[in-house]
């Protein structure tokens, strides 16, 4: 095993930063001029917009657009009038980390019962990244916990893009607890071109385990990617599980109508076993971190090069 693996690992780390600095001379830009809301562009052309104004349920990066300057995400129900776009789910807005159930409040739907996360500063201002404290508010304006988000932006070969998102939840007023639920956590909404199923679907899905369609869902998995044709143009979504994060491989909240969900809670949901498995309780003062990335690529899961892709993402130090 040593001498297959030891080579492999030094290949990795040897080819770690080729991946990323090849792209090191990419411009990416971040304009802090709008209040709530960050533009991020890449080489002067758009990326995404950070969305955090206090009338909003939860912070969301919208849009994104990919290889091409493609659209990666749905519009609804950010933009009304977008055509092809389901008009259900209204919480699942673009990219965002909620979850839906913090001492038994829902913060991953939306309405006047359901909790908020609101945005209190700015920690980080970077060139490529943002890092924030925002604080989870039940119904009625008490503090659940709170968070600290770092954002960084990068480029990837071929077009590529992507986003590294590191989340680490903090007990700041008591004790919390994340339930075990389906609905959760570090999500995002596909374009419905990138759909399983749909009018205009043309997507497919598969994990590194080579569990592939529908049968993604519940299932552990390092990164899961869904793939389809946007305007004739053959693009992907990768989503990456870090090995550091609690419960990894984490399992997957990962539908055929767009939704695609890294949850390590919604265990009775996912495994059969005995609801509350997958609770996770912090103690007052304590805190836990998870981190992910979204890989915006040309190519299905063979062309892109997703799987080489987490693989170097892993063993770097994010310094894109």
């Amino acid at each position: 095993m040593k001498r297959t693996y030891l080579p492999s690992l030094l290949l990795i780390l040897l080819t770690t930063n080729n991946v990323f600095s090849k792209e090191k001379n990419s411009t990416i830009k971040l304009d802090y001029q709008t209040e709530g809301k960050i533009s991020v562009t890449i080489n002067n052309e758009p990326f995404t917009t950070y969305h955090y104004s206090k009338d909003r349920a939860k912070p969301v990066l919208y849009p994104i657009l990919g290889p091409g300057g493609k659209r990666m995400v749905r519009d609804w129900p950010i933009k009304k009038d977008s055509p092809n776009e389901a008009h259900d789910h209204p919480h699942h807005e673009s990219l965002w980390y909620t979850h839906g159930d913090v001492n038994g409040i829902s913060f991953w739907h939306v309405g006047e019962k359901m909790g908020k996360i609101r945005h209190k500063e700015f920690v980080k201002k970077g060139k490529n990244e943002i890092i924030t404290n925002n604080d989870w508010y039940s119904p009625k304006g008490i503090i659940q916990c709170s968070d600290k988000t770092r954002i960084r932006f990068f480029a990837l070969p071929n077009g590529g893009r992507g986003v590294d998102y590191e989340v680490t939840i903090i007990a700041s007023n008591g004790d919390v607890k994340f339930g075990d639920t389906k609905e959760g956590s570090m999500g995002i909404r596909t374009h419905p071109a990138l759909r399983l199923k749909g009018k205009v679907a043309t997507g497919k899905a598969i994990n590194n385990n080579g569990v592939a369609g529908k049968s993604v869902w519940g299932k552990p998995a390092k990164w899961l990617y869904y793939w389809g044709k946007v305007e004739d143009n053959e693009v992907g979504i990768g989503i990456f599980d870090h090995p550091t994060n609690p419960r990894h491989p984490t399992t997957w909240h990962a539908r055929d109508y767009g939704l695609i969900a890294a949850n390590p809670f919604g265990y009775s949901h996912f495994q059969g076993k005995p609801r509350g498995t997958g609770d996770l309780v912090l103690k007052n003062g304590e805190k836990i971190t998870f981190r992910y990335a979204f890989v915006f690529l040309s190519g299905d899961n063979k062309k892109s090069g997703v799987n080489d892709i987490y693989d170097k993402w892993v063993f770097s130090d994010a310094q894109f």
